[in-house]
């Protein structure tokens, strides 16, 4: 690092020291400085340097990064592969890949989550866990107790229990297996049950929480093709998933799942009116839904599929029907989103422009700021805390 870089980071880090963590609304970005789009195709990077994690202030009304930690992470996933405890005092992060030891050109399955302590002065990684293989996907219930994570290449969630600033494991559920593959898992609101998405054999899949105990209910659900990221309302009376499909160019689909219901069930799917809704987030107050969609903007310029930039699309529920009510143009290969507390201000990543665009939504009209907000890396994952 040289010593410009090291000055910066450390007015960065002083900055963040600054903020009240009673006060704080906050974002973390993971930033993966492995893998590059290169005309369509990913490469890795040759001797890259490390992988960052970045906390983002948004009670500003500006966002702004105030803090660097070097972490582990990977775009391979769905981009909610970082959690926060509800008090922001502790991020978890993921890393589903790493560079292969065997072929630096090649990434094979990581393990590791990353325990980040916000509130120390800087912020810091204090512990390193096994989860199993390419962990993705994460959540942290909102007593803040237990954290569950999707292992994509395993077909299993890794159970933690958090006490204070110690997270510990305390199992592992099968849910499908290796041929059912992984992606996120969210949990709802009351904390005695989770969704697990399945990309490999379409599925999502229903778990059930009591205390630490967490079991496979053996319900499954069946939404579209190759389900990752999901997220589900505040309320919890319902839950979204973005389908990203396979890579022959078709357009792909959000579905609704009625929680409610029992068993919870998909209502109603639509379109989203481009490839692969990657990332996909409900606002604080339920009232929306923003899908962020890759458009095709990381294919090959000459294929026909391809276009010059992704989509923010903002879906509404309506009872048991999604409609969509807006959408803007954001950069290549976009990744996660994440809403401020009031819901009003929308930051989207991209992995190719290694940075967050800017949205204001005042209810009827979606509005570029204009306003980068840049990462050092990938913007591969982002979330605030879910309170």
């Amino acid at each position: 690092m040289n010593a410009q870089r090291c000055v910066a980071l450390t007015l960065l880090l002083a900055v963040f020291t600054l903020v009240s963590v009673a006060d704080a609304q906050i974002a973390v970005s993971a930033n993966d400085n492995k893998a590059v789009l290169v005309n369509g195709a990913v490469k890795v990077v040759s001797s890259p340097p490390p992988d960052t994690v970045a906390i983002i202030d948004l009670k500003a009304g500006s966002p702004r990064v105030v803090g660097e930690i070097q972490a582990p992470v990977s775009v391979v996933g769905p981009p909610v592969s970082v959690a926060l405890t509800p008090d922001e005092s502790l991020a978890l992060v993921t890393a589903a890949m790493k560079v292969d030891p065997a072929d630096p050109t090649k990434q094979a399955p990581d393990n590791r989550l990353s325990v980040i302590d916000l509130k120390a002065s800087p912020p810091r990684v204090i512990a390193t866990l096994e989860t199993g293989k390419a962990p993705s996907g994460i959540s942290i219930n909102r007593q803040g107790t237990l954290a569950l994570v999707s292992n994509r290449t395993d077909g299993t969630v890794s159970v933690f229990t958090i006490q204070g600033k110690t997270v510990a494991p305390a199992g592992t559920v099968e849910v499908g297996g290796p041929k059912a593959g992984g992606g996120h898992v969210a949990i709802t609101p009351d904390g005695k049950t989770a969704l697990v998405t399945r990309d490999a054999d379409h599925k999502i899949s229903v778990l059930s929480i009591e205390g630490t105990k967490v079991e496979y209910t053996r319900r499954d659900m069946t939404a579209g093709v190759r389900p990752i990221a999901l997220d589900i309302a505040p309320s919890g009376a319902f839950a979204v998933v973005a389908n990203i499909g396979q890579p022959t160019g078709d357009i792909d689909t959000v579905s609704l799942i009625d929680l409610k219901a029992q068993p919870p069930r998909v209502v109603d799917t639509i379109s989203v009116g481009g490839q692969s809704p990657e990332g996909i987030k409900i606002s604080p107050d339920g009232s929306v839904i923003a899908a962020v969609v890759q458009n095709g903007s990381n294919r090959p310029k000459e294929s026909p599929f391809y276009n010059d930039g992704g989509k923010l699309v903002l879906l509404r529920v309506t009872g048991s029907s999604l409609s969509r009510i807006a959408e803007a143009r954001i950069g290549h290969w976009p990744q996660g989103a994440a809403f401020s507390p009031d819901g009003k201000t929308i930051l989207v990543g991209n992995m190719v422009e290694k940075d967050y665009w800017v949205f204001q939504w005042d209810g009827r009209t979606l509005r570029d700021t204009g306003q980068r907000v840049k990462m050092n890396g990938g913007a591969a994952a982002i979330r605030t805390a879910e309170k």
